[in-house]
């Protein structure tokens, strides 16, 4: 297996998302930048702020984020002010928060930094390029919890997803959430170039039908999420794909298996994997009845980080965990706080 920094580098940006809060996405954050400090130049930011210094439901501290000298940072100005590193101002972004502007600096010694950025995602996608463009070899962008389209393609390269204890007592059940969600993530793209290049051209819709021919047809829907009755009424024997833009819901898939079988032989398709809210036993009854979802662009999940221990008192078996998850998905998985060789 590869050590999670080889992962990291071969890609510009990585977003690192967590299954719940205290699962260990800073600490995951904090492993990678000790592990890069001296060998290349990072840039740090987040979607919007993730949590307080100190937990409010456990009380306990959360871990701060320590950069090296030489590190580019797109945080708010209130951050900056609370922050000890020396720092020289690269760029004002204009771009506003409930924290005020974010401002690109690069630290000129080491020492904590809070990040608090863009909650809009096309505002992370320029800081990126901004982060990069100064002079970062790579982007981390922390995520937040419940924000799991920080880790569309169309923003960042790579996805590291972080999971761990708090999300539940029963270690079957973070296991079995954490493998449905890698799954979502992981939804196969689609590779017809016909495809592409005609949504190309055609961009302002919610839901689209393609037929064999590729013909399309845009429904006069104002929200994926209640387009069932929509996508049945319209759909017949040539219809080759429904292009949805948005939210893939468990609702959603129920209204189409409830009154039809045509869904059988279209491919519906999605933007990508973070558009993907359904349950596992919802999804599974789609597909194994003969339905196929697939994405316009795939996530490129790097790994899964876990915490085995949960600041409500309880952890699980650290080795135990990992070979649980493991064993179930088809990607490296990593304890960064056990594993030092990572």
């Amino acid at each position: 297996m590869k050590k999670l920094l080889q992962r990291l580098t071969e890609y510009n940006s990585i977003s690192i998302i967590g299954m719940d809060k205290n699962v260990g996405k800073t600490t995951t954050l904090n492993f990678i930048i000790n592990k890069a400090r001296g060998r290349y130049t990072l840039g740090l930011t987040s979607i919007g702020r993730d949590g307080e210094e100190k937990d409010m439901v456990t009380g306990t501290n959360k871990p701060k984020i320590y950069i090296g000298k030489n590190t580019f940072v797109a945080t708010a100005k209130k951050c900056l002010m609370t922050s000890d590193v020396t720092m020289e101002i690269i760029d004002t972004t204009g771009i506003d928060t409930p924290m005020g502007e974010i401002i690109i600096i690069r630290s000129l010694s080491d020492g904590y930094i809070e990040l608090a950025g863009p909650s809009v995602n096309n505002y992370m996608k320029d800081i990126c390029i901004k982060l990069k463009d100064y002079g970062s070899d790579y982007v981390l962008c922390d995520g937040a919890v419940s924000r799991k389209t920080f880790a569309s393609p169309t923003i960042t390269d790579g996805t590291i997803l972080c999971t761990g204890a708090s999300l539940s007592n029963d270690i079957n059940k973070v296991v079995y959430e954490t493998v449905h969600t890698v799954n979502l993530l992981s939804i196969k793209e689609n590779e017809d170039i016909n495809l592409l290049n005609l949504l190309k051209e055609n961009r302002d819709y919610k839901v689209c039908l393609v037929d064999k021919d590729y013909g399309i047809r845009n429904l006069p829907v104002l929200t994926a999420l209640e387009a069932s009755g929509d996508i049945v009424n319209n759909i017949n024997e040539h219809t080759k794909y429904v292009v949805i833009k948005g939210i893939i819901s468990d609702r959603l898939l129920q209204g189409i298996i409830g009154s039809t079988q045509l869904y059988k032989q279209i491919k519906f398709i999605i933007e990508d994997g973070t558009k993907m809210f359904v349950s596992k036993k919802e999804y599974d009854i789609f597909l194994r009845s003969g339905g196929t979802i697939e994405a316009l662009k795939k996530i490129n999940l790097i790994g899964v980080t876990v915490n085995p221990v949960s600041p409500y008192g309880y952890e699980f078996d650290k080795d135990r965990l990992k070979s649980l998850i493991s064993g179930e998905i088809n990607l490296p998985v990593y304890n960064v706080m056990d594993d030092e060789k990572y």
